[in-house]
């Protein structure tokens, strides 16, 4: 049942990075035969459409798997990549990066990835002076990291120019791959293939650390390297990502769920169906984005609107999920 929902789910996903090609305002020919003649409509689907699709993709890969790791983690159906108080880290650095270097794109994906990492690393410090329960205090120390640099983002708003830099940061804010192109997708694929490798290979340890501390101290792991290993590996991709992207929500949210209600518990087959899933869904979004209305809408819109639509269809129909 798991491998044939999971070849059925890549074969679905194939199919709509096909069709997505011809999906847009620019009006496809009529003739096939002409499209491949028209050197417009080539360096259109070449050098704009293709690297926005497969990036979408990647976004969709990368946030769903890390989604999926923190809520099995810290045993939460509730968890997303931004728990640690990363999504408010990278933006707070992407709106640092707008306001002093005039809105440098190389200066404003450099500073959310870096912030994306400094909250990881001052979530871990705080744990470790908190008395508690080790998963419960990272999450603790996550929600004050995020209220910190969510302070940090408000100063950064009201002083910024509202002509000029507010609209950028809000744009920013929002989520978008409208400006994708190849250098983009290569500067971030290196980076966000390694990580999926090393997840994918440590799917099946995932489960062991979602047991309880006195668990897998019986079991003989005693060491933590291992757990911050996933986690640092898992917010390194979610950084990478969103420092180009922007805020993309409720995508590392309500795909662990879907997958999981289809899966169950196991992370071995939850987390190749999770990721599948997830660019699956970011790709039905940017191609609702860039096709609905004359102007692009933010991605992360619409990730919201039908992020929340099915989870408050979980909550109607599925409330044993949580």
């Amino acid at each position: 049942m798991s491998t044939k929902l999971i070849s059925w789910s890549l074969v679905v996903l194939v199919f709509l990075l096909s069709i997505s090609l011809f999906i847009g305002r620019y009006p496809f020919p009529e003739n096939l035969n002409l499209a491949f003649q028209n050197d417009l409509y080539i360096n259109l689907v070449s050098r704009v459409r293709l690297p926005r699709i497969l990036f979408s993709v990647l976004v969709g890969f990368g946030l769903s798997v890390s989604g999926l790791i923190m809520q099995n983690i810290f045993k939460n159906p509730l968890a997303d990549p931004g728990l640690l108080g990363i999504n408010q880290a990278a933006g707070f650095g992407a709106a640092l990066g707008i306001l002093i270097f005039s809105n440098s794109f190389f200066a404003v994906q450099l500073l959310a990835f870096i912030f994306g990492i400094l909250s990881m690393l001052l979530a871990i410090i705080l744990s470790k002076n908190i008395k508690k329960d080790e998963r419960l205090s990272l999450v603790l120390a996550g929600i004050s990291v995020s209220a910190l640099f969510s302070a940090g983002l408000g100063i950064i708003k009201y002083i910024a120019d509202p002509l000029d830099e507010l609209p950028s940061i809000v744009f920013w804010l929002l989520g978008s791959i409208s400006n994708t192109n190849w250098d983009h997708l290569f500067g971030v694929l290196p980076i966000v293939i390694c990580c999926l490798v090393i997840l994918y290979l440590y799917r099946w340890r995932i489960n062991v650390y979602s047991l309880n501390k006195e668990v897998l101290f019986s079991l003989g792991i005693k060491n933590d390297w291992e757990l911050y290993l996933i986690l640092g590996t898992s917010i390194l991709l979610t950084t990478s990502l969103i420092s180009y992207s922007g805020i993309v929500g409720w995508v590392g949210l309500i795909i662990p769920n879907i997958s999981r209600i289809l899966m169950g518990q196991n992370t071995k087959n939850s987390l190749p169906l999770a990721m599948i899933f997830g660019g699956i869904f970011v790709l039905i979004c940017d191609n609702l984005a860039r096709s609905l209305l004359p102007g692009e809408i933010p991605l992360g819109i619409i990730t919201a609107f039908l992020g929340a639509f099915g989870f408050i269809s979980f909550l109607i129909f599925r409330r044993d999920f949580l």
